[in-house]
């Protein structure tokens, strides 16, 4: 992740936030701890140690099994992360309202 996403600028750069932003701009798929880990920026001893209080929090939910693999993914039906879909909504909006207003002015 060389360039920082919206929703990491807003909430500020930890492990916790990238797997959350991951999760967010892959809301609707489920992934394995390794490559939840390699797509947020972070190792898997990070994530690994964070890994509890996902859980705990209900953010994240097993999902399936792919052989040795298990899989997981955000939790959709969590009130906590309806808030962060909807801030990571508006952010991803206003952005691309300014983009428009910029390409108007330059066009």
């Amino acid at each position: 992740m060389d360039e920082k996403s919206l929703f990491i600028e807003f909430m500020g750069d930890s492990p916790t936030i990238r797997v959350l932003d991951y999760l967010l701009t892959e809301r609707d798929l489920d992934f394995s701890i390794t490559d939840m880990a390699k797509n947020a920026g972070i190792g898997r001893t990070t994530l690994y140690s964070i890994w509890d209080s996902l859980i705990k929090n209900k953010i994240i939910v097993h999902t399936r099994v792919i052989g040795k693999a298990k899989l997981y993914k955000l939790n959709k039906e969590n009130f906590k992360i309806k808030k962060l879909i909807e801030i990571d909504d508006r952010l991803m909006i206003e952005d691309l309202k300014k983009r428009s207003k910029k390409i108007e002015v330059t066009a």
